[in-house]
């Protein structure tokens, strides 16, 4: 797994999360078309249907204050559409605040906050994103505050990526120990004491009436059905909301739904039909069933599955006709969501370089943005596309078995995990599918001397008349502008006016009680522009 940068760190000073549109008068001027989403769910609580919140004092945005030209063009794109935020340390005050502020920000304005939390003691097997509470105690007192910041209100929590892929010290249904065995951990006790952490933090999000959970569900290139369906029962998984895929991954998003089904309908299986037999849940790993007269073969990630795919390694009728039959009337019903952040063109196919040590997941090259997020999927038992990774930073320092420091495919060293990557950020919107439109309006904010105001210059596609949006810090007050009027609610400012038509006058001047701060990201008329 690769870390995001911790939401706890960073920022303007004084910084909170600012609700963008708390105010009704805001709101057409903070519509975030790139991510909109027309329905809502008929209770109207939960994930599917809703309006994803987009965090003006996002990581991403903040990358981009210290970059120029392309690059942070790129960065403030990238922020423009709804990203995961994560939450990887602090006390367990500390990240009731964090939580706190984004729910608090994403509530104003009736969007939904989607939270990362990444804390589990020994995460990563202490690899690339080393890091987590000292143990079961310290994890679920943070797992408390972390539930205390959101209280009442909406949010949706992805619990612990590579949680379930990666567990200390666990042996497999078939036996075998795996890889991750550090001398640190008790190994009598590990995998039983991950349980018990998960355990305790689904009862902690389940207990909030508008919070949506979701447990780590690996990817469909890594554990079979049957031993991901199993972990998951262990973990929770029928007192969560369902289960998430392809975090910080490429596999294409047919292939994640169609793995996503089976783990689905392995789990209706072995909890309604033949309690515990994990056994006869079809796998990708062997793709025969009736469909295919029991003929089959191991599937490839290198394409895009479907049931009537020409190429047996990409063909899911054999595996779809084995759950058919065993389930007969059962339905499964286990939901789940996908990660497209970066899956557009699908993984990368080393084609044998680096040998075992290739590192495909770790900033593989010329990889794109997936489907941008959406949670008005028309598709059976999923809840929504999400950006959980956040896309322009970097998975870690990848050496794919040399001795460093330089990438040997890129020819240059990384960035560490979690810091921006520019030349990725690059990459992913120049090879995205769907493609992906640049920003099409400019802002030129040229603070003055004294630093007590700013001229606003706008260009691109500006009508006569403009509404500008922008987030301050706590304490910012824009008191008038020049030619606009000002509303400002929740940290939220909007300035509206006439569009100076020739010249190279600003088209107006905003003025603060106090020093003037340059927003991160602004809104021209609901639309998100460089600057």
């Amino acid at each position: 797994m690769t870390l995001a940068r911790t939401r706890l760190r960073g920022g303007p000073p004084t910084r909170r999360a600012l609700a963008l549109g708390a105010a009704a008068a805001l709101v057409a001027a903070l519509a975030v078309p790139l991510t909109a989403t027309a329905a809502v769910a008929d209770d109207g609580t939960g994930l599917a249907g809703s309006e994803l919140y987009v965090d003006p004092w996002s990581t991403t945005l903040e990358a981009a204050q210290s970059l120029s030209g392309q690059a942070r063009d790129d960065a403030q794109l990238l922020g423009s559409i709804a990203s995961a935020t994560w939450f990887t340390d602090g006390t367990p005050g500390e990240v009731e605040a964090g939580v706190d502020a984004v729910v608090t920000a994403a509530a104003a304005e009736g969007r939904m906050p989607v939270l990362v939390a990444y804390n589990l003691p020994f995460r990563d097997c202490a690899q690339y994103s080393a890091g987590g509470a000292a143990d079961t105690a310290a994890y679920n007192a943070w797992i408390d505050g972390f539930a205390a910041g959101i209280a009442g209100r909406e949010a949706t929590v992805i619990l612990e990526p590579d949680g379930l892929g990666v567990i200390p010290h666990y042996t497999t249904l078939d036996g075998q120990v795996e890889w991750c065995q550090p001398a640190e951990v008790p190994a009598g006790t590990a995998a039983t004491d991950r349980f018990e952490q998960l355990n305790h933090a689904v009862d902690a999000f389940a207990a909030l009436p508008e919070t949506s959970v979701y447990l780590d569900g690996t990817n469909a290139a890594w554990l079979s059905i049957g031993e991901i369906s199993d972990r998951l029962l262990k973990a929770g998984v029928q007192r969560a909301d369902g289960f998430f895929l392809n975090t910080s991954n490429y596999q294409f998003t047919a292939n994640s739904t169609a793995y996503g089904t089976w783990v689905s309908q392995c789990i209706a299986y072995v909890t309604e039909v033949n309690p515990g037999d994990f056994g006869s849940c079809g796998n990708q790993y062997w793709n025969g069933g009736p469909a295919t007269n029991w003929q089959g073969v191991g599937m490839s990630q290198y394409g895009e599955w479907s049931p009537d795919a020409a190429d047996p390694a990409l063909n899911t009728s054999g595996v779809d006709s084995r759950y058919a039959s065993i389930l007969g009337a059962t339905a499964p019903t286990t939901r789940f969501v996908i990660d497209t952040s970066r899956n557009g063109l699908g993984p990368w196919n080393h084609e044998g370089a680096y040998g075992d040590t290739h590192e495909d997941w770790c900033n593989p090259p010329d990889r794109g943005l997936g489907a941008r997020p959406d949670t008005t999927i028309d598709v059976p038992l999923v809840d929504a596309y999400l950006w959980i990774k956040v896309p322009g930073e970097s998975d870690g320092k990848c050496y794919r078995g040399t001795a460093g420091p330089n990438d040997p495919e890129r020819g240059y060293e990384d960035p560490a995990a979690g810091q921006w990557f520019t030349q990725q950020a690059r990459e992913l919107i120049a090879f995205a599918e769907p493609g992906i439109a640049a920003l099409d309006c400019h802002v030129d904010w040229t603070p003055s001397l004294d630093g007590a105001s700013a001229a606003v210059r706008l260009s691109g596609e500006v009508g006569s008349r403009f509404a500008l949006a922008f987030a301050v810090p706590d304490g910012q007050q824009i008191t008038k502008a020049t030619r606009a009027t000002v509303a400002q609610a929740e940290g939220i400012v909007t300035v509206t006016g006439a569009a100076k038509r020739t010249g190279n006058a600003p088209d107006t001047v905003v003025h603060a009680d106090g020093a003037v701060q340059t927003p991160w990201q602004f809104l021209l008329d609901g639309r998100a522009c460089t600057s």
